[in-house]
């Protein structure tokens, strides 16, 4: 019989010695891996940031896949043939929206795939990003973010699956999913809730423990559920104590509760920021005893060697306790296949990176995360009828795949067959139509003379670029630095040329039909000039074939049928604004706001019209189903997301006003009807009672089935009595 990964494990590290121990806990990153690389890297550390990540900012044309593979197939043997037991490493890197090790394909930001409401379609999009990962070797990703956007200040809102829990869930397990089918580890990230007050990344939490059982914890589970090996710890601190070393996050809930069996890493220098950003302790020896005692497993991103044996040394920290730390990461190791098959098939990786159905995948992937948020007898547009088209704003001549986790290290994401929607729009054309860019000092002279007109909206935003003002952004520039998030991410340079919110509301003096397009990763407050416009596109960063899937929409070869998965404010002053709030002893709004949003969570047009009918809800064994006939009423095909709430009272605790518990997404022609189900299990009427004990307890329920959070059709009650349901 074969052992098992956890035996095989077991049985090494009963033969490695001290120093071969702590190894298995460190990790290192190089940033020049030019010239004397290979005598200046330490081949011993358990863990690396792939070379490819930083082989293209020097070059003129990028390194090739086969070349990158090449790279990490010599750095894996090197290190193989230096360990005495032969271990080798893993290779890491980030996966956000694409496989980041180099010019790989380039999908929707998370915010536009949950726009999809489709988890099948995550699945097959983080399939994808894992065959291109371990194509050239990379074999554990620090991806996805399953923290919620809550306060859409947080600069990282772009990176999330938006505010909701349930999508959020659905959304991460389903991009685990996908990576570990090519045996890439995925580590969902931050663990725990990761900003604080007014959307400040990586402030101090003060959520409270119930709040974080009901609302931030969950998506993290459902990863694990789901297959996820490994977890990102965050850099602030909950309940007194860094995520970084915090007992009751790592072994308490995360292995006590849930029984989880990966590793978990720190964020980078999130070791060493017990010492200096939470001055928790006095030196790094501390730092790495506190975190390896709490459940943390590897130090990322450089080699803290002398630092782990100087615990160990001190008694900080005792071999044993060791050991369960390299226990998990050795059978980790094991459970991918790393000490069986450690190299990459560098022959095949040109032929998979970018290849036509990756590409076709971008491009179906970003038809379903825009969102039409306004149409007043606009769009679609017919391409006949146009004969020269009018295109403004900066991001009309930059690929729209957003500036963080969008390519190597100082180099910009670039690729083939990858264009901008200036030249998506001429591409479309063909030489049909005369498709001309104008400056804001333009719009005057060159709009009244075009017969549709575009402006291209641009934002600053990202990882360190978090937002006091939800308002387009008027002649800025922003420079992130090392510490701010630039280092990696290569959010290095931004810039807005033009007094935006001006040229919108003078383009729409000229041109009263035209079309704002959306490009960014959190709402706009669009309060200063959406009265003004009849089409607003929200396009978000939709990826490499991006533009495209655009085009097709503003010209109805496709028809919109993305929703909202966070919600619209009218104003800053509103944040934070999510719609499943629990309910206010007073009211929601203030003198001069009835608190309500611009566009509510789970909202998005179409070109078509739908309907339900005959809707019913029945109990079930298990739960309770809503069954319903939904019908494509209009005359062009299209697909709807159902969303089916949960509004809950009576209950032994207050609960959210409302909580989205089941969706569908529906693909109908135009006329056709479907008979639709969506069940809800027993769980989801399950809650925390006073005493924060989970579980079915009684309370009577309201569900709500609709279009959006605001858009509700039909209603049904439903009452749980000593774990039975009635209606």
């Amino acid at each position: 019989m074969i052992p098992s990964p956890e035996a095989r494990a077991a049985a090494l590290l009963r033969e490695l010695t001290l120093d071969e121990k702590i190894r298995q806990v460190t990790a290192d990153m190089y940033f020049d891996v030019d010239g004397d690389y290979d005598a200046r890297r330490d081949p011993l550390c358990g863990s690396y940031r792939n070379p490819g990540h930083f082989m293209h900012q020097k070059r003129e044309t990028p390194a090739a896949p086969a070349e990158v593979a090449a790279k990490i197939n010599k750095d894996v043997k090197a290190s193989i043939e230096a360990q005495p037991h032969r271990i080798p490493p893993i290779e890491n890197g980030e996966a956000l929206h694409g496989a980041q090790w180099g010019m790989c394909t380039n999908f929707p930001q998370p915010i536009g795939l949950a726009s999809s409401f489709d988890p099948a379609l995550a699945e097959r999009v983080a399939d994808a990003i894992g065959k291109e990962c371990a194509a050239v070797g990379v074999r554990q990703v620090f991806a996805p973010v399953v923290n919620l956007a809550r306060d859409c200040r947080w600069g990282r809102t772009v990176e999330t699956f938006g505010e909701d829990v349930r999508l959020t869930s659905d959304m991460g397990a389903a991009m685990c999913r996908g990576l570990a089918k090519n045996g890439v580890i995925a580590t969902p990230k931050h663990f725990a809730d990761n900003y604080g007050f007014g959307g400040r990344d990586s402030n101090y939490a003060e959520t409270s423990e119930r709040t974080m059982r009901e609302t931030i914890l969950p998506p993290f589970k459902a990863c694990f559920d789901a297959g996820a090996q490994s977890v990102m710890a965050a850099y602030n601190g909950w309940e007194g104590v860094p995520c970084s070393a915090n007992r009751r996050l790592l072994t308490d809930i995360l292995r006590g509760d849930w029984g989880f069996r990966g590793f978990v890493v720190s964020d980078y220098w999130g070791v060493e920021g017990l010492r200096t950003a939470h001055r928790l302790v006095d030196s790094d020896a501390k730092a790495a005893a506190k975190a390896l005692k709490a459940g943390l497993d590897v130090i990322l991103p450089f080699n803290e060697y002398a630092a782990v044996k100087e615990t160990v040394k001190k008694g900080y920290l005792t071999e044993r306790e060791l050991d369960q730390n390299v226990l998990r990461i050795l059978t980790a190791k094991f459970r991918i296949g790393l000490f069986d098959d450690p190299f990459a098939n560098g022959d095949a990786a040109n032929d998979l990176v970018r290849c036509p159905a990756h590409k076709a995948l971008a491009l179906e992937a970003a038809r379903e995360a825009i969102v039409l948020l306004k149409n007043d007898g606009v769009l679609p547009l017919q391409k006949d009828r146009v004969k020269r088209v009018g295109v403004f704003g900066q991001s009309a001549k930059l690929i729209p795949i957003g500036a963080n986790y969008s390519g190597p290290y100082q180099a910009p994401w670039r690729g083939e067959d990858a264009p901008t929607p200036l030249e998506a729009l001429r591409e479309f054309f063909g030489g049909e139509a005369e498709v001309l860019f104008g400056e804001p000092d333009e719009i005057e002279t060159l709009a009244p003379t075009c017969d549709v007109n575009f402006y291209f909206t641009t934002i600053l935003e990202g990882e360190g670029s978090d937002r006091s003002d939800l308002r387009l952004p008027s002649v800025s520039v922003h420079k992130a630095s090392e510490s701010d998030g630039g280092l990696i991410v290569d959010a290095a340079a931004q810039s807005v040329t033009d007094d935006q919110e001006r040229s919108i509301l003078r383009l729409c003096a000229a041109d009263p039909d035209a079309v704002v397009v959306l490009q960014n990763g959190a709402p706009i407050d669009m309060t200063a000039w959406i009265g003004q416009t009849k089409a607003v596109v929200e396009s978000w960063y939709p990826g490499e074939q991006g533009a495209r899937a655009l085009t097709e929409i503003l010209f109805g070869i496709t028809n919109p049928s993305g929703k909202l998965p966070i919600t619209i404010p009218q104003t800053v002053g509103q944040l934070p604004l999510f719609y499943a709030h629990k309910p206010s002893g007073r009211g929601y709004g203030y003198c001069d706001n009835d608190g309500r949003p611009l566009f509510p969570f789970g909202f998005g047009l179409s070109y078509t019209t739908f309907a339900v009918s005959d809707a019913a809800l029945s109990v079930e064994e298990d739960g309770a189903a809503v069954s319903f006939r939904l019908t494509n009423t209009g005359g062009r095909d299209g697909a709807e997301v159902a969303q089916l709430y949960l509004a809950s009272h009576d209950c032994a605790v207050v609960r959210p006003v409302k909580e989205l518990k089941g969706y569908a997404r529906v693909a109908l022609r135009a006329g056709e009807t479907k008979d639709v189900t969506l069940r809800l299990s027993k769980d989801a009427f399950c809650y925390y009672d006073a005493d924060m004990r989970f579980g079915l307890h009684d309370g009577e329920h309201t569900l709500l089935l609709g279009t959006s959070s605001e858009d509700i059709c039909a209603r049904f009650e439903l009452t749980v009595q000593n774990g039975l349901f009635s209606i």
